[in-house]
């Protein structure tokens, strides 16, 4: 896979990035909760660089990517009306799989709890999380073909708002979504650092009302611009310590020390990014580098996954995945109908 060039004919970006999800989701569930040592002793010092099983397994990161995914296309219009009943049952639905069994995130878990009850999302998400549950989902929403910047703004925010109420966990899942959407349009990978602040600048003190209701209020800001903007200054932070990375010579190491373990929203889209960047050709490298990590290593390998497979489509994974990845034959549908 060395080598990736954008201009690979028929990429089929949306299907690339899907998969891309899932391959790196797979490679990062046996490392999740090892150390680096553990890692590179038991796969050597390139890490984790197969697909392990017939299916090769995934995680909650790529269950919730698809129950994401499958709200947005059942939706017969984009708005919060129509998509918020349609991811809420999704996500129970979710909950109460007996596939719901690879260590799912305990916030989402106490979320869809308050969703089952009927209540308002607002009400029954965990207002002072922001855990990378709600940006390792998002993808699909940077996928529609038919969302303009603003609508996928909303709908990230909503989507993470079900259940992680704090304003990091909806800007980072909104850079997250952005990220896969613009270099999906052509962006080269070395400029998503520039393209993620400048995003991160503009929309700052935009409270997307239309979209979030009064969520601002259960997180006591004194304003709903004050609420959101407190999210997008930590993403901000975060940025600030990924140009710092990048503008260190690369060690081989841990891309954790750098920014951040990933267990947290904004530190988990940071860390996939240094993934990205280290080895912008060569994507297979990047997951094994995001699943060699002492952090969130399927989360960061999953989310590396994604924005490299929307950057070169299909092409950037190795023949013979795409039949042993679990949830292949959903990962096909989702992605056949927005390539």
């Amino acid at each position: 896979m060395v080598g990736m060039s954008r201009s690979d004919s028929a990429p089929r970006r949306a299907s690339g990035s899907l998969f891309g999800l899932a391959y790196g989701d797979a490679l990062g569930k046996p490392t999740e909760f090892m150390t680096v040592a553990a890692i590179t002793a038991r796969y050597g010092p390139d890490g984790p660089r197969e697909l392990a099983g017939d299916p090769a397994l995934v995680t909650d990161d790529t269950q919730m990517g698809l129950a994401v995914a499958w709200a947005l296309r059942e939706a017969p219009a984009a708005t919060p009306a129509v998509l918020e009943p349609l991811l809420r049952r999704r996500f129970l639905d979710w909950a109460i799989s007996p596939d719901n069994n690879r260590a799912p995130g305990n916030t989402c878990l106490r979320a869809c709890a308050g969703l089952s009850t009927g209540r308002r999302w607002q009400e029954a998400t965990v207002a002072d999380s922001k855990g990378c549950g709600a940006n390792m989902r998002v993808t699909p929403v940077g996928l529609v073909p038919g969302y303009d910047l603003d609508t996928l703004a909303g709908v990230a925010q909503l989507q993470a708002g079900l259940t992680h109420g704090h304003p990091t966990g909806l800007a980072a899942s909104e850079l997250t979504a952005y990220a896969v959407r613009v270099v999906r349009d052509g962006a080269d990978l070395a400029d998503l650092p520039r393209l993620l602040r400048d995003r991160a600048a503009g929309q700052r003190r935009v409270y997307r009302g239309d979209w979030l209701g009064d969520l601002w209020r259960q997180g006591g800001a004194g304003s709903p611009e004050d609420f959101v903007a407190a999210g997008w200054d930590e993403c901000l932070a975060v940025l600030d310590r990924l140009d710092a990375a990048l503008s260190r010579r690369d060690d081989g190491g841990d891309v954790c020390r750098d920014t951040g373990e990933g267990w947290i929203a904004e530190e988990a889209l940071a860390s996939a990014l240094l993934c990205v960047l280290r080895h912008p050709d060569d994507p297979v490298s990047a997951l094994a580098r995001g699943a060699t990590t002492a952090g969130d290593s399927d989360s960061i390998a999953c989310l590396a996954g994604a924005v490299l497979g929307a950057a070169y489509g299909t092409a950037a994974w190795p023949d013979g995945w795409a039949e042993r990845i679990e949830y292949a034959d959903q990962l096909a549908t989702l992605g056949a109908g927005w390539d």
